[in-house]
């Protein structure tokens, strides 16, 4: 039993570098590229599907390691470390680009984020003060400060941790007992 999770550990942890890797070129590439993209809603869409794939994938292949098995937990533990793996190394590369690298970027990526709230909040019939109060806050706030940015990664885990949740019921098979 305990190889098992150890080999399922070690895929988790294999998938958690690639989607890390695949999140961190994403990042990168819309630096380098565009800043716009990282305020565009279906750049998000296409990497919180991407994160979810991920997670699926490392199950899949762990159940299939386990010879069609896995238990709730186990499938729950690939989804989970692959997801933390794979958030974390993005967290960290941004982390680099936009405190280390170029500061300058995260006063953009600001001002660009403050233009989408308020677009947004004005095409849902928001009340004036209501968006002044949000852009009031996002002025104030350094969305790249190393607070901001491990509750941003631990918020990001409880929803990827709810999803995995999901995962592992659907995914889950324990072998018949007789």
């Amino acid at each position: 039993m305990k190889e098992k999770i150890v080999t399922i550990k070690s895929i988790a942890t294999n998938y958690g570098v690639y989607l890390g890797g695949l999140l961190a070129i994403l990042t990168v590439l819309v630096y380098a590229v565009n800043l716009d993209l990282m305020t565009n809603m279906w750049y998000g869409i296409f990497v919180l599907l991407a994160i979810v794939v991920f997670g699926i994938i490392s199950v899949k292949k762990s159940k299939e390691l386990s010879e069609g098995f896995i238990t709730f937990k186990q499938s729950f533990t690939a989804y989970f470390i692959t997801v933390l793996i794979g958030l974390v190394i993005s967290t960290v590369v941004s982390y680099i680009i936009f405190n280390i690298i170029d500061p300058e970027a995260a006063n953009i990526l600001k001002e660009k984020t403050i233009e989408t709230t308020i677009s947004f909040m004005e095409g849902f019939g928001a009340p004036a003060e209501a968006i002044a109060e949000t852009v009031d806050k996002l002025e104030k706030d350094n969305q790249f400060s190393i607070g901001n940015i491990l509750t941003s990664l631990a918020v990001q885990m409880v929803m990827f941790s709810i999803v995995g949740l999901i995962v592992a019921a659907i995914m889950k098979k324990n072998p018949e007992t007789e």
